[in-house]
């Protein structure tokens, strides 16, 4: 089980609105302020954002990204649209995804900083995990 995610961003201000934004559909609010790091989540801090300014943009194709839970498809949906409304880019549109375990509903956007972040929700009767 997986406590907690950080995510290395080149600013810190721009990131921490775009992720706002685009976490709360999924439940998340901002937990924790610092100088250098900011922790979203909903009882505690489970998605932090560091901040790296001199870090070069992530490169695609990497291979790297981060999927989070939804309770719905709507979620999902606003998830993806407060990225692309917010300075992201989308990395595969809301739709239905086919996986070793059940098929689900998700979207893929890119950060800022082209950290590629996933929303998922398993519809009813295909829950897993």
């Amino acid at each position: 089980m997986i406590d907690h995610i950080s995510i290395a961003v080149s600013d810190l201000d721009r990131s921490t609105d775009f992720y706002r934004a685009v976490l709360a559909p999924l439940g998340f609010d901002l937990l924790v302020e610092r100088p250098a790091t900011m922790g979203f989540g909903k009882r505690y801090s489970e998605f932090w954002l560091n901040h790296r300014p001199d870090m070069a943009p992530v490169a695609g194709g990497t291979g790297v990204h981060i999927c989070l839970r939804a309770r719905t498809k709507d979620a999902v949906v606003a998830f993806h649209a407060a990225a692309i409304e917010h300075g992201g880019r989308s990395d595969g549109a809301p739709g239905m995804r086919d996986a070793s375990t059940a098929p689900y509903f998700a979207a893929f956007i890119l950060d800022p900083d082209g950290n590629k972040i996933e929303a998922a929700t398993f519809l009813a009767g295909n829950q897993s995990g």
